[in-house]
């Protein structure tokens, strides 16, 4: 017995010893942590500091931040206000010195035992943090939160509670812009925070956590839990009586809540880049650049930005049916991935970091999915080895179901070359070409353009549309224009980049650069290019080419379901059989080997259709701007080694494929390239057949996507006799116009 305690004692103090020796590291830690931690300042404490935001010629094109914020006194701010923000963010902030040991452990035990994460910051800390750290989560190790403790402990020595509420009143971000209550009280409301409601203060208490989540003009559901959340600590912790809790709760979330109204301090043509350059700065760095006085270079050409805004905002260069009519662009220097000129709308002249459909992907590309999806697969992977090669265009059903695919002009014309068949748009060719190298391969090649599908489908094809309704998905003018650079360039992927230097607030610098990756090999882009360079010299792109210029591209348009074609024309009194074709999208990619622009056209609501010229107008634009930024002039693309050229065709070398197969037979480039004939369908031997997996996720489902808007093979199929979606089980849509 007495063993037995010795051996206990000897483990108890063997446990109090190493807990002394925690402490004792953990002290000496702390110690070290503290003496680097930066010198507590008042200027640091009161104040944000706007950053000043450049062009690529060092011009100054924008002052972020100082526009929108509007301090408030001590004695100016209610005690609801004071109240709100206690219960919701730290309820015992008169009690602690800075740093809340309950809170820590509190939150600490809570992290332990259930699945919810609880913060142990102070609202001292959430202070420092802001006015010294930065706010991203990968940010928060523990020397950063050693330092946040030590100089929230010294702040409480130096500054009353009633100053550092005051500090944090004014600091916070309260989302579209503004930065304190004052001013978002002003902003959304139209008033003072004293003459404010129990309701509005605690949805403005509510909204620091997460501003854009808590947004009530965006998310007006998650706010007002929000804002009911502060209402519910208010009402625990006894600052509100039950029935001031019953009114607020009932309050509606709009309650007063004005049309929100946005200044700029810029010119409105830098708007949307300068979103997205807002966005870049948080994601590479996470400062916040309405608040971190930083210097900002970007990549945007002033001039070609301007340029861009007059041909949108003007009838100068191209005709617009209306103002409604909308287009999104991407200007990419295909040498480096910087964005040097971008324009998600028209006619926003009064709007301040508005929507920027230039990066967004909730629209339909159509056929400027098939050189990269289809097309440049097959080389890549060896499924062709010349421009030369030939695929059938022919009576043709979706891999794996029996349902037809037609042609924009619904006929077939048997055997052709690849290049024709990019050249003229056709579809059956481009679904082959998908099939004969395989959902995942393709899905892979997409992944390394930037263009990420959680799943391939046949559809993808002669479609951008996905099952997915994520932004991280589709594809967009940001996305394209990245993609067919690497074309251009020779077959390397550069990231879109907006920003290229940065200089911080405390003097230290930082060069931004897209590093490059190899997307394709160099003969792939080569023939890739040569091929779409015959799209504007005689194919359906001819309204895009600049005389004299060297250039390639690809068209875009999309479709109508049967459905959506017939409500449209029952509202409209507008008939596609009488127009020609109806689209709800039409788009434009091309390049020199400077540059590439991606274009995108169309109403916001994809119910409004675009027909006749109006169908011209991505090609117009490109044609306009690319004649601008060129010059009218660009070098030609220098073929690699690996292949030679005979004739109007590309060859990779080595190549011995029999050019005078005739109709219905395919050239034959070794065993991955060998396809044979089933009941007149034409189907590569190493492919699956009809009962094929039709998507890269190995799911049964069927071979088109389930499409954001409903609509399936999109861009050159008109499909007006019930042919069954594969995408829906439904009608497709009708198209009559290749691109």
């Amino acid at each position: 017995m007495n063993y037995i305690s010795k051996i206990a004692k000897y483990i108890l103090l063997a446990m109090a010893g190493l807990a002394i020796l925690g402490v004792v590291i953990g002290g000496l830690l702390f110690t070290f942590y503290a003496s680097t931690a930066p010198k507590l300042s008042e200027a640091k404490l009161k104040s944000t500091t706007s950053s000043l935001i450049f062009d690529s010629e060092n011009n100054l094109i924008a002052d972020l931040g100082a526009e929108k914020r509007e301090n408030v006194t001590a004695d100016n701010i209610p005690l609801d206000l004071v109240n709100a923000i206690t219960s919701i963010e730290d309820h015992r902030f008169f009690e602690h010195r800075g740093i809340d040991i309950y809170r820590i452990l509190g939150a600490a035990w809570n992290n332990l035992t259930s699945n919810t994460t609880q913060g142990g910051s102070t609202l001292d800390q959430q202070l420092i943090k802001l006015a010294y750290f930065s706010t991203n989560k990968s940010d928060q190790n523990l020397k950063r939160k050693a330092q946040e403790g030590w100089l929230a402990y010294k702040m409480e020595k130096e500054y009353t509670k009633e100053e550092i509420l005051t500090f944090y009143i004014n600091k916070v971000y309260m989302g579209n812009g503004n930065y304190g209550m004052l001013t978002a009280a002003k902003s959304y409301f139209g008033k003072d925070l004293k003459d404010l409601s129990i309701a509005q203060v605690a949805l403005l208490a509510g909204i620091p956590q997460a501003p854009s989540q808590y947004d009530p003009y965006t998310n007006p559901e998650t706010a007002k839990h929000r804002r009911d959340t502060v209402l519910s600590e208010m009402y625990e912790l006894k600052k509100i009586t039950k029935e001031q809790y019953d009114t607020a709760i009932a309050t509606p979330i709009n309650d007063g809540l004005n049309e929100l109204k946005k200044e700029a301090s810029y010119e409105p043509y830098f708007d949307n880049y300068l979103k997205e350059v807002i966005n870049q700065v948080k994601e590479k760095t996470g400062k916040d650049v309405y608040t971190a006085g930083l210097k900002v270079y970007t990549n945007v050409n002033s001039d070609f930005q301007k340029f861009l805004w007059d041909i949108y905002n003007t009838d100068t260069y191209v005709y617009y049916p209306d103002d409604k009519f909308q287009v999104a662009s991407t200007v990419m220097d295909v040498t480096n991935g910087n964005v040097v000129a971008q324009l998600g709308g028209r006619k926003q002249e009064n709007v301040s970091l508005g929507t920027n459909q230039a990066v967004l992907t909730d629209r339909d590309w159509g056929s400027t999915m098939k050189p990269i999806t289809d097309y440049a697969p097959a080389l890549e992977n060896d499924i062709y080895s010349a421009t030369s090669a030939n695929i059938q265009d022919s009576y043709y059903t979706w891999p794996g179901t029996d349902q037809q695919v037609y042609n924009w002009d619904r006929k077939y014309y048997g055997n052709m070359t690849i290049q024709r068949a990019i050249q003229e748009s056709r579809n059956i060719p481009a679904i082959r070409a998908l099939e004969a190298v395989g959902l995942k391969n393709a899905q892979n090649f997409l992944k390394g353009l930037g263009i990420n599908y959680p799943e391939l489908h046949y559809s993808n094809a002669i479609s951008s549309n996905t099952s997915s309704n994520s932004q991280k998905y589709g594809a967009s003018s940001e996305k394209m224009a990245a993609a067919y650079a690497s074309f251009a360039n020779g077959g390397t992927y550069y990231e879109p980049m907006y920003i290229n230097r940065i200089e911080f607030n405390d003097g230290t610098k930082e060069d931004y650069a897209a590093p490059g990756k190899r997307a394709m090999k160099a003969t792939t882009a080569y023939m890739m290019t040569d091929m779409m360079k015959s799209v504007l010299s005689y194919g359906i792109g001819t309204n895009a080419a600049i005389s004299g210029l060297y250039q390639a591209g690809k068209t875009g348009t999309s479709n109508y379901a049967d459905d959506e074609l017939a409500k449209i024309e029952a509202e409209t009194g507008i008939y596609n059989s009488v127009v020609g074709t109806m689209a709800p999208d039409e788009t434009f990619v091309g390049y020199t080997s400077k540059y590439s622009m991606a274009v995108w056209t169309g109403y916001r609501n994809r119910l409004t259709p675009l027909y006749g010229g109006m169908l011209d107008t991505a090609t117009d634009i490109y044609r306009t701007m690319m004649s601008y930024i060129t010059g009218g002039y660009s070098e030609d693309w220098i073929m690699p080694d690996g292949l030679y050229r005979s004739g109007s065709y590309v060859y990779l070398s080595g190549y011995t494929g029999n050019t005078n197969l005739g109709n219905y037979n395919y050239n034959t480039y070794g065993t991955n390239n060998t396809f044979g004939t089933t009941n007149g369908n034409y189907l590569n031997e190493n492919s699956s057949n009809s009962s094929s997996i039709p998507s890269s996720s190995d799911a049964t489902a069927n071979p088109a996507s389930e499409s954001q808007n409903g609509n399936t093979d999109k861009e050159d199929s008109p499909q007006t006799d019930n042919q069954s979606n594969p995408n829906q089980g439904g009608n497709p849509g009708n198209q009559d116009k290749d691109d």
